[in-house]
């Protein structure tokens, strides 16, 4: 069997922005990449949504950016505006053909549906399958989106309203998400943190149709596009080995209080790739010790207190845009990361700290 330099298991959002950063940074012109993907074709299945606190690869991938967006909850109704940091939606069929053509120039590149069609004994394996995927039992972000089609202008195209928390709860964490792609489109999700193991969270249909008619006031629309996904907000128990490198969820790159994934894997695509002769021997990524560390103890409250959370949340945004945004995309610096623990309540705060 044929063996290569480079093997990418999972040809996802990871994988691919792995092998994308290896070919345009030409670490592929002597050395060869085999990526494992089962999947026959690529299509539209993710909305990946961010913001663009440093330049990435794939603005030509961006569906709409926000200067603007709103929280609600029981607490009340903020409005923030942020021209340094623009809300970015990125639409992941325009990603995978992007880099799927790209790739497709290099005969050092090969696809292939499983790892046993390849020798991989002497490669460097990157892996961004998540293995503990089926544990249901652990906290998880998990959601169903429609883009929706009206016939009449009814959306505020200018405003994200990042979190909506006037809906049922179900003593666990409940919000709306509203991306108005256009003034009649808009891509709308109904998203729990919560284990998965409640069935009865998961009436996703049900709970997007009575928020469409009874929150937004929309009758009639047509459905454009479904996704659905489950983001899990834990660290994998897997760690690298001297031949497997760990990317994506699996390598921990998800903020685990916010789900947020996107620019944490460019990051990391980037440093391994400046690292990619010595990496074996490099210092693993990581997002940040101090946001794992805040991260923990942020979760600890949500499963101890998800009837607070809305408000939390809520409070977290009475910072300035700057300071809630560099926080949420791990770039603050330690005088925004105090202004953020000022608003959080101390007392289960520093229960969760020390218990």
């Amino acid at each position: 069997m044929k063996e290569f330099d480079y093997i990418i298991i999972g040809g996802g959002c990871a994988g691919l922005s792995l092998a994308y950063e290896l070919e345009v940074n030409n670490k592929l012109k002597e050395k060869t990449l085999a990526i494992i993907e089962t999947r026959d074709h690529y299509k539209r299945d993710k909305t990946w949504s961010f913001w663009k606190v440093f330049d990435h690869n794939f603005e030509d991938c961006v569906i709409k950016s926000w200067n603007n967006f709103t929280v609600n909850s029981p607490e009340g109704f903020q409005e923030l505006i942020n021209k340094s940091f623009p809300y970015q939606s990125i639409n992941s069929e325009k990603f995978y053909k992007k880099i799927n053509s790209k790739l497709s120039l290099n005969p050092n590149v090969s696809c292939f549906k499983r790892l046993n069609e390849i020798n991989s004994k002497n490669s460097l394996i990157f892996n961004s399958v998540f293995e503990d995927k089926l544990d249901k039992s652990k906290l998880w972000q998990h959601f169903q989106g429609i883009e929706i089609e009206t016939s009449n202008d009814i959306f505020d195209d200018e405003i994200v309203n990042l979190m909506d928390f006037n809906c049922d709860q179900k003593n666990d964490v409940h919000f709306f998400y509203t991306l108005p792609f256009s003034k009649n489109t808009a891509l709308i999700e109904t998203t729990w943190l919560s284990d998965l193991e409640d069935q009865s969270l998961m009436n996703y249909d049900l709970q997007l149709e009575n928020y469409i008619k009874n929150n937004l006031g929309i009758k009639n629309y047509k459905i454009n596009f479904i996704e659905k996904g489950a983001i899990p907000l834990f660290y994998p128990d897997f760690k690298n080995d001297c031949k497997t490198i760990n990317i994506g969820s699996a390598g921990g790159m998800t903020r685990l209080s916010t789900g947020y994934t996107f620019l944490n894997i460019q990051e990391h695509s980037k440093y391994i790739v400046k690292n990619i002769d010595t990496i074996e021997k490099t210092k693993a990524y990581n997002i940040g010790r101090k946001y794992q560390l805040l991260d923990k103890i942020f979760l600890k409250v949500l499963e101890n207190h998800p009837e607070k959370m809305p408000k939390i949340f809520f409070n977290m945004f009475r910072t300035s845009s700057n300071t809630s945004i560099k926080f949420l995309s791990n770039k603050s610096n330690i005088f925004e990361d105090i202004n953020i623990i000022s608003k959080m309540p101390k007392l289960i705060f520093m229960k969760a700290l020390f218990y």
